[in-house]
């Protein structure tokens, strides 16, 4: 059960895709048939054993295209122990109101996305899970439960912040709201109640069989009641700085900052110091000359006298 709609989210085969709180693995095992390589990564280690274990089960099948890849390992989604852009296309599904910081989520998965690289982000969509907490405290008051409900705009406004340019959005799983609400009305832990196991079933052949029926009316309700919400966004590149010729300034003049201040300071008061030196010559010389002149005459007049 795909949250992430691919015919929205392009991915090409080699691209490199971190699949963030992979949890089962859905979305790192359509990547990998996809032709990807994929890293999926989990704090669970339980989960990132089983997923393991599919990965290399699905290798063994042949269900991956020669040059994919797939690799699932513990992880901590504040410290991803990633360089720098690192992966074309990031997916985080259903982990963001699990985890307090969840600015540090994204500024993390910013890092290591490279510039024009995608991302998808899925979280509950605000209505339905609403009605979730009203029907049981259970559901969310629990360790590593759901610690916060996302607005559509809330989230897409911290994507933002955080340096991501969204460039669409939907509902998914419009079929899976009344199950949930189900559940919180009987008991989240309660799966032998009669309404949740019959609804449970439906929900198992939908996910098997795919019918038309129920295709059709998930498409119906998806923007009504659809349980997550889902965002996709792009990295930007960074603007180059222009040069000194789009700048239109000479290239001398450009460099000028880079001089040492004292240095520019010196050969800015040559000019002023070789003026000053040059009106300090005129002035001696005339006064020589001045003196010079006068001597015999006064010295005459002395003698006269």
């Amino acid at each position: 059960m795909l949250t992430v709609d691919f015919s929205r989210f392009p991915l090409a085969p080699g691209d490199r895709v971190l699949d963030l709180g992979c949890g089962a693995g859905r979305h790192a095992f359509e990547c990998y048939r996809r032709g990807a390589q994929v890293v999926a990564l989990d704090q669970n280690g339980e989960e990132i054993r089983e997923v393991a274990k599919w990965f290399a089960a699905m290798k063994e099948a042949g269900e991956a295209p020669a040059g994919a890849s797939a690799t699932a390992m513990e992880g901590d989604a504040l410290a991803l122990p990633f360089p720098d852009e690192s992966f074309d296309v990031v997916i985080i599904s259903e982990v963001m109101e699990h985890i307090p910081d969840d600015k540090g989520v994204l500024a993390e998965m910013v890092r290591v996305l490279r510039p024009g690289g995608r991302i998808a982000v899925t979280v509950p969509r605000y209505g339905p899970e609403k009605i979730c907490w009203a029907l049981s405290d259970a559901y969310h008051e629990v360790e590593g439960g759901h610690i916060r409900i996302y607005r559509a705009d809330e989230l897409l406004g911290k994507m933002r912040e955080a340096g991501l340019e969204p460039y669409g959005t939907h509902h998914a799983h419009g079929l899976h709201s009344p199950y949930w609400w189900l559940k919180c009305a009987f008991g989240v832990d309660n799966d032998k109640a009669l309404p949740v196991k019959a609804y449970h079933k439906l929900l198992v052949w939908d996910i098997m069989k795919k019918p038309l029926a129920t295709r059709l009316a998930e498409q119906a309700l998806n923007p009504l009641i659809g349980k997550s919400f889902v965002a996709y966004a792009t990295k930007p590149h960074l603007p180059e700085a222009p040069s000194a010729e789009e700048a239109g300034e000479p290239a001398a003049a450009a460099a000028e900052p880079a001089r040492p201040a004292a240095e520019r300071a010196s050969e800015a008061a040559k000019p002023a110091a070789k003026a000053t030196a040059k009106t300090t010559a005129k002035t001696t010389a005339k006064r020589a000359s001045g003196t010079a002149a006068k001597s015999p005459a006064k010295r005459a007049s002395g003698a006269a006298k």
